[in-house]
């Protein structure tokens, strides 16, 4: 099952490869018939030229070529992996090579994660806190002149309305429950204990959809009563829509209505400080009337608010960094959260991330025309459902771009699928999330999600570098021989089957692999994405592939030419050997000038990847070998070469190189003007 899913699933890049070895097959056996054809008018042996012939088109046809790339994509997870971002099929790897698009969450992928409340609210009064993380260490200090209010009645709730545990400043839950939890015990709250003394009765777990959760208690009342109280946390706006009073003091409420302006104040100036806000609320209930198979959710209305808490939660050091390199790249970024849009929009300034800010209702308002419309605009989506997000994602894809999407809890499940590149948080994310994503990252951070991409990328310029050369050595030995043929040079074969074979898989096969496994461009993050459906040659490529081709053809047969002169039988040694040679010196040369189509070969990048350079020096090893060692010499019908012929060999094949700089020079020169 597993063998038929992997068949079944191939990329379109692996799917081109496909289509062109095909093509390319029909070639090389074109190419075939030719030589066997031109032979035969030369009354040579049909066996011989059978064998011949065989030899170059298995030479030519890149028959392994999809192996090799499934090898490189492979290669590419395993770096990936070791970059704590595991994708899941190969497919994966290119497809992050494309990325135009990345909607992010904010916590704990764009930030920290590490919630820390610094800001309270009780009644009227604002406060602040000090400490930071899960450490108790800290105060929470009040403006002069207010009085010294007990602030009981809005830390109980945060210690009874929280599954968070804190134990030797280590978080066990959610990391906002953890800051509320952190702040009851800078407020003197002994939070273990008012558990035991206020066991939960029920809950209103929290749901995306109301944006809040809600526990119910058996408490005492100012009088003395005995009362089954409800907590509430959740967003300010939602519950704040279910409260009809609020709590000024211990004692003192007054209607809701009469500070819902000073409490949208606090709110906003809380949120603009990029906080996260949470609204707590209370509503007292009789224990002869109350059960826990009730309604529950339908009691959560009549509230009294008792107040808010900022937290923040301190964006990455390194995600602004990632974000910058992922603009440059020509990658979105955008921020798509659950927060208020006044939070997120605070965030995204300081990780300059660009756009307009909007929320989730004001998608509902907005046709699918006018989201597409107004798409390329929007950075930042606040305060969003499922739904929303599923909605974003794919009207980005009408645009034509590549997204990828993160996310970590179950509701997130269905964008995730619906992206190009789910990507699911390995801490933080749930089962159903990792099954959904296409990649998972180990440490869920924003930052690896570009260094992804650039993973991406570089196993995809690879491929092409190696595409590169494996078509223009095709073309060189389709004209090597069709020319040698037509001219009558070296009875039409200039090369032997074995000597054929050992280019090919003595010499080439080690300068195929150092391209397939080069290193990153130190421009490949500054260009623009590459269209998913782009193919890997296009007309221009192929013209410019067949006179790399032609050229190499062309200096393989003027080496031996000029060095020996005409072909006859005491020098069909000598005349084939200098072939030999000179064929893999233009093989090494063409290596060099395949990994890069711009850059020029003698750029300090291209210098110093001494990695590169060490692959490379098994085919010059292969190379030597076969022209100087005794055994060798005869088994693939080659003889040792004077100091002088390498270097005349080594010249003229330098050729190869210099012909792909100038064109490179010129394209560069022409890229210039048109700027």
């Amino acid at each position: 099952t597993m063998l038929q899913e992997v068949e079944s699933d191939k990329s379109p890049l692996q799917r081109q490869i496909d289509a062109l070895t095909k093509q390319l097959g029909y070639v090389a056996m074109g190419a075939m018939i030719i030589v066997i054809a031109a032979g035969l008018v030369r009354g040579q042996d049909f066996g011989e030229l059978f064998f011949l012939a065989t030899a170059m088109a298995v030479a030519a046809i890149p028959t392994g070529m999809p192996t090799v790339v499934a090898t490189l994509l492979s290669l590419g997870t395993q770096a990936l992996a070791r970059a704590n971002a595991i994708v899941k099929n190969l497919t994966s790897v290119e497809t992050l090579g494309s990325t135009s698009a990345i909607c992010s969450d904010k916590t704990g992928t764009l930030t920290l994660n590490k919630m820390t409340a610094v800001s309270l609210t009780f009644g009227v009064n604002r406060y602040r806190v000090s400490g930071v993380g899960y450490s108790d260490e800290g105060h929470i200090q009040h403006v002069g002149g207010i009085g010294d209010v007990s602030l009981d009645p809005v830390l109980i709730p945060m210690a009874l309305c929280s599954d968070a545990v804190i134990h030797n400043e280590e978080l066990v839950g959610d990391p906002t429950e953890g800051a509320l939890v952190v702040l009851a015990a800078k407020g003197n709250i002994d939070v273990e204990g008012t558990r035991n003394r206020y066991p939960r009765l029920a809950e209103v777990p929290f749901d995306s959809d109301y944006k809040f959760m809600a526990t119910f208690h058996e408490m005492t009342d100012g009088d003395g009563n005995q009362v089954i109280r409800c907590f509430v946390k959740g967003a300010p706006d939602a519950v704040g829509a279910r409260a009809d009073t609020v709590r000024l003091s211990p004692g003192e409420t007054a209607p809701f209505e009469q500070v819902r302006d000073r409490a949208r104040e606090h709110n906003n100036q809380m949120a603009a400080e990029g906080l996260r806000v949470l609204a707590l609320a209370q509503r007292d209930f009789d224990p002869a009337t109350f059960s826990p198979r009730d309604d529950l959710f339908s009691m959560i209305n009549g509230l009294t608010m008792l107040g808010m808490v900022g937290i923040v939660d301190p964006p990455r050091p390194e995600a602004r960094e990632a974000i910058e390199l992922a603009r440059r790249a020509g990658i979105r970024v955008r921020m798509i959260t659950g927060d208020h849009k006044v939070t997120a929009g605070a965030i995204s300034q300081q990780l300059s991330i660009p756009g307009e800010a909007i929320t989730g209702a004001d998608l509902d308002t907005t046709s699918d025309e006018e989201l597409l419309d107004r798409i390329n605009d929007i950075g930042i989506v606040g305060r969003v459902s499922p739904e929303h997000k599923v909605r974003i994602v794919q009207s980005i894809q009408k645009t034509g771009a590549i997204t990828a999407m993160t996310g970590d809890g179950v509701n997130d499940a269905p964008s995730l699928k619906a992206a190009d590149i789910g990507i699911a948080m390995g801490i933080t994310g749930t089962e159903v999330s990792k099954q959904a994503a296409e990649m998972i990252l180990t440490d869920d951070n924003f930052a690896t999600i570009v260094r992804a991409v650039q993973l991406g990328r570089t196993v995809y310029d690879n491929l092409l570098k190696f595409i590169r050369f494996q078509l223009i050595t095709l073309f060189g030995y389709i004209i090597l021989f069709i020319g040698a043929a037509a001219f009558n040079i070296a009875d039409g074969t200039p090369l032997i089957a074995l000597q054929i074979l050992w280019i090919n898989f003595a010499i080439d096969i080690a300068l195929a692999l150092s391209l397939g496994m080069d290193t990153s461009a130190s421009d490949l993050m500054e260009r623009s994405p590459r269209p998913s459906d782009a193919s890997f040659i296009d007309r221009a490529r192929a013209i410019r592939w067949t006179l790399f081709g032609l050229v190499m053809a062309f200096l393989t047969l003027l080496s031996p030419l000029l060095l020996v002169g005409r072909f006859d039988e005491n020098a069909a040694t000598l005349f084939r050997t200098l072939t030999l040679t000179t064929l893999a010196m233009t093989h090494l040369f063409t290596t060099l000038g395949s990994r890069n189509e711009t850059d020029t070969v003698f750029s300090g990048e291209m210098l110093t990847n001494y990695r590169f350079y060490r692959k490379m020096g098994l085919s010059v090893l292969a190379m030597i070998v076969v022209t100087e060692i005794g055994f060798l010499q005869r088994i693939f019908s080659t003889t040792s070469l004077t100091f002088v012929q390498w270097m005349v060999s080594l010249a003229v094949a330098s050729g190869m190189l210099w012909v792909m700089e100038i064109q490179k020079a010129i394209g560069r020169r022409r890229a210039r003007i048109s700027y």
